[in-house]
């Protein structure tokens, strides 16, 4: 098992591999240009606009399965894990070049604030769709190309400024993408077990699991306990050990990889609530059951 891609926190792990521009560490814009094909796990740590000027990217996330080929894009809201697939236009020399953009509920609440143009009603939910891009669109992207590589730091203010200017394209040439990141800041609400049962894996914390389930943070706890008669992080941490045990046995992932894997806010943390719920330090826990 590979260890999960933290977006955008391992896009701007050192070494950063692609050319990466960075604003107080959230809003990130990677452009990822490669000729050889690559796999993975992907979570979304804030909501990740993806936009393919060559090659295509397939996502998975269930039942679902999105492929988003040339000129095409597709939005993901946060909190979400995917297993992605990327391949080059053999065609062309093999080539990726896939941009992904980070956009922060805080920025697209300013946007909408400060921005004169018509919102659309979202009265039906607007799902995850691959979206085509438009020359606007595409102009956009390529216009990122000078500052990757600039020896100097690109200023966050500009930074900022390209991020509205994506939104406003976005807002103006795709209509349904739009009202897709408009529903972003009002999710759903949604069955709470099966929030929990799909995702306790993933590296989420609580105030994540219930963005998920379309509630504020209290109302989730409380209904919560209502469900399963204990408190989340109590439930959560129980499932996590459970699947920790499981991956200690049956994988060849390390400690630490398990530990961030599953969302333990550190190896210490890991290591004491592992081992008062099986008498073993996740450690020799491993040891034994090789």
């Amino acid at each position: 098992m590979e260890k999960i891609i933290k977006v955008p926190t391992t896009l701007v792990a050192k070494p950063v591999l692609y050319g990466t521009l960075e604003m107080d560490g959230c809003t990130v814009i990677q452009q990822c240009i490669d000729s050889m094909a690559r796999s993975g796990t992907m979570f979304m740590q804030s909501h990740v606009l993806i936009l393919m000027l060559d090659g295509q990217i397939t996502f998975r996330h269930g039942k679902q399965s999105h492929v988003v080929r040339k000129n095409e894009m597709i939005l993901l809201k946060k909190a979400t894990s995917v297993q992605f697939e990327m391949m080059g236009d053999a065609e062309n020399g093999d080539i990726y070049d896939g941009t992904m953009i980070c956009i922060q509920n805080e920025l697209l609440k300013e946007f909408i604030t400060t921005a004169k143009i018509q919102t659309p009603q979202v009265k039906d939910i607007v799902k995850t769709a691959v979206h085509p891009m438009d020359s606007r669109l595409i102009s956009f992207v390529q216009s990122l190309a000078p500052y990757y590589n600039a020896p100097v730091t690109i200023n966050p203010a500009l930074l900022k400024l390209k991020v509205m200017e994506l939104l406003f394209n976005v807002a103006e040439c795709s209509e349904d993408a739009f009202r897709q990141m408009l529903q972003l800041l009002k999710p759903v609400k949604a069955d709470i077990r099966h929030v929990v049962e799909h995702n306790y894996t993933n590296p989420l914390i609580l105030p994540e699991l219930a963005y998920l389930s379309g509630r504020s943070l209290s109302g989730f706890k409380r209904e919560f306990q209502a469900i399963y008669n204990m408190p989340p992080a109590q439930w959560l941490l129980g499932k996590r050990l459970e699947r920790a045990a499981d991956m200690l046995k049956n994988t060849p992932m390390s400690v630490t990889d398990i530990c961030f894997t599953l969302g333990f806010e550190s190896p210490a943390h890991f290591s004491r609530a592992f081992k008062k719920q099986y008498g073993y330090s996740p450690a020799h826990y491993k040891l034994n059951n090789q």
